[in-house]
């Protein structure tokens, strides 16, 4: 156990990154959540049709390693996000991920700008699946593919 407490302590550059956060209270249903505001600000959707989802995104610097690399958490976040958005259905719930597969095949820079392009690969019942293709914009250099399982409710056939 003091190996695990060890291994997360933060360094002081971290502890201080950390400590300059504001996190405000979040009103659900009034306001933007820190998650979204942290996670997904600067995401632009760029197109939507049924089953397929186009962004762009600019590679900030809250989301960056200290590599200057878009984080891996990063991706798989937008993997999520853009996966789940090329299977939601108005008047359903939101599907939840119950899988998914990335491979890191580049890297991002700060400032990069990217394109995410997703599309629904198929549903089976309540499950479907997508793949979702992280390329940066200027050199079309693909970053990451994922694929995504998601599972939720389907809609009436009445």
């Amino acid at each position: 156990m003091e190996k695990v407490k060890e291994f997360l302590k933060l360094d002081k550059e971290a502890e201080q990154t950390v400590s300059r956060l504001t996190v405000p209270p979040h009103r659900v249903g009034y306001e933007r959540s820190f998650y979204n505001e942290f996670g997904l600000r600067g995401l632009r959707v760029d197109r939507v049709e049924p089953g397929f989802v186009s962004c762009t995104f600019k590679v900030p610097p809250r989301l960056t390693d200290k590599n200057g690399n878009l984080a891996t958490g990063a991706i798989a976040n937008i993997v999520d996000e853009v996966g789940g958005a090329a299977v939601f259905v108005i008047g359903l719930p939101m599907k939840v991920s119950v899988d998914m597969s990335i491979s890191l095949l580049g890297t991002a820079k700060l400032d990069d700008e990217l394109e995410i392009t997703s599309k629904a690969l198929g549903q089976r019942g309540s499950y479907s699946g997508t793949i979702v293709h992280v390329r940066n914009k200027a050199t079309g250099e693909l970053i990451a593919e994922g694929r995504h399982s998601l599972f939720g409710e389907q809609s009436s056939k009445l």
